[in-house]
């Protein structure tokens, strides 16, 4: 699965932090529960990525 197939899958997921001082993204989907702990320096980095692909699909919808 690449990042442009489009799956037609329900996913809940939650942000937030955890007791040990982590970040963690949980991500639930039918019946798969996947937790991902990060620092906080890469939970920032994560977030800088997911603020430049917003701005980069926002361009695409422009041209389009």
């Amino acid at each position: 699965m690449g990042i442009n197939n489009e799956r037609d899958i329900e996913a809940n997921m939650q942000i937030g932090p955890t007791d040990l001082g982590m970040v963690r993204i949980f991500i639930e989907a039918d019946g798969v529960e996947i937790p991902m702990d990060f620092e906080p320096e890469e939970a920032d980095e994560i977030a800088e990525e997911i603020r430049a692909a917003a701005m980069a699909a926002r361009a695409v919808k422009k041209r389009k």
